[in-house]
């Protein structure tokens, strides 16, 4: 099987939580020589160093400095946090048996999370002598399991049944005497009093390689964990550019962006003054030669329900990236970006598609639409097609997610320059 694709299903395996997702990119970056910063700190910049910094345990971003002057920011944006159910404070509802109490997370589909092993992610903080500190967490066996109610006391279950979120989806942790012990459990693992929390359930499922051709991948969080994985792979692998390359990954997508580490934050426009200033840039000439791609994964032509696309534009897996357009601007691609990425991908030699919502099915807005309310600069929506968006187990394209981190390389790797009637690309 290919490399690629054994790497990207050992990250989707560790990324139980937002948390973990970023852990993991942070020790990849470390292991490529990439130096953290702290944002209560001085940086000192120099050309050739690569950095990265972090904000809130689940947000995250990257960048190199060239060795020559920079002409401005090639930029990527992706999400690592998905749909789930996060544990309440106060978790435990006690009776006949011992329950979890829990709330959504995001729009997700309630159905797939049932009658399947479950288990909890997250961070916690823990007590210490100094003050506290931040532990992750991650119960890695089957822990609970969200119960149906059966057919013959719900006959109504295969008629389109509503989901109540106050009743239908509290997980089942053991008996009556089990209270105490999962807290106990999670205290164990964090090796000492737990003062806060922010835990997450996840399904217990690998992702995994299927079909007559192995030609599908499916897992817990490709939305948007592929486009992360495939963004920061080619911002890895990538040559040298006359630019500086800045890798984002932020968290709170699927809640509207809204938290301090989300793109509606000011994480990237700060980054991105502090970089100019340690490095004696002009800030706003920076911006002016600047891109983005804001990669989060696009609706595929259902196998079953091809009625849900526009005809014309209804990418399908396997046959490459996705251009997504809105002519109300929820994505911000226009003719401009969307002929950037196209010659990326010609360099590259990856297939693109294109994406319109069905003109009365309204879709979703994502990264991009929402960084340009702070660092307004040319961008383009990109995704890779899938299917069960927003389940608890989605699939993909194994070809379509290897097609990415390579043209994402040539992007990282290339120097964009601004001209009065479009752009250079080297």
């Amino acid at each position: 099987m290919n490399s690629k694709i054994n790497a990207l299903r050992d990250f989707l395996d560790a990324s139980h939580s937002v948390y973990h997702a970023q852990d993991y990119i942070a020790q990849q970056l470390q292991n490529r020589g990439y130096t953290r910063l702290l944002e209560h700190k001085d940086w000192n910049l120099v050309p050739g160093g690569k950095y990265y910094l972090g904000r809130g345990g689940a947000s995250l971003i990257a960048f190199r400095v060239p060795k020559t002057t920079p002409k401005g920011f090639l930029m990527s944006a992706s999400h690592s946090d998905r749909p789930s159910f996060k544990v309440k404070e106060n978790f435990e509802l006690t009776g006949p048996y011992t329950r979890m109490a829990v709330e959504r997370y995001g729009g997700m589909i309630i159905a797939p999370w049932l009658d399947r092993p479950l288990s909890i992610a997250g961070r916690v903080m823990v007590e210490t002598e100094d003050g506290v500190r931040t532990k992750l967490v991650d119960i890695d066996r089957d822990l609970l399991l969200i119960p149906n109610v059966a057919i013959h006391m719900n006959r109504q279950i295969n008629d389109g049944y509503k989901w109540n979120p106050a009743s239908d989806i509290m997980p089942l942790i053991g008996g009556k005497d089990t209270q105490g012990k999962l807290k106990a459990l999670l205290e164990k693992e964090a090796g000492g009093r737990i003062l806060g929390q922010d835990l997450y359930v996840y399904v217990r499922q690998k992702a995994t390689v299927w079909g007559v051709d192995e030609e599908y991948i499916s897992s817990a969080g490709l939305d948007d964990l592929e486009c992360t994985w495939g963004c920061t792979q080619g911002f890895l692998n990538a040559e040298e550019s006359g630019d500086i390359p800045v890798l984002c990954v932020f968290d709170s997508e699927e809640v509207g962006s809204c938290s301090g580490q989300g793109a509606g934050s000011m994480l990237l426009p700060d980054t991105l003054r502090r970089i100019s200033q340690a490095l004696g840039l002009d800030h706003s000439r920076m911006l002016a030669q600047s891109f983005m791609i804001s990669a989060d994964n696009a609706h595929a032509l259902h196998p079953n329900h091809p009625e849900y696309a526009d005809p014309a534009n209804a990418p399908v897996m396997g046959e490459g990236i996705v251009l997504k357009y809105n002519a109300n601007l929820k994505y911000c691609t226009d003719g401009a970006s969307a002929s950037v990425f196209r010659k990326i991908c010609g360099k590259a030699g990856v297939p693109v598609q294109s994406y319109h919502n069905r003109a009365d099915i309204p879709g979703g807005y994502t990264l991009g639409r929402i960084s340009l309310g702070h660092v307004s600069i040319p961008t383009v929506d990109i995704g890779l097609p899938q299917l069960a968006m927003h389940s608890c187990y989605e699939t993909a394209a194994v070809a379509d997610a290897v097609w990415l981190e390579e043209a994402m390389a040539v992007y990282f790797g290339s120097t964009l320059e601004a001209t009065e009637d479009g752009y250079i690309l080297k």
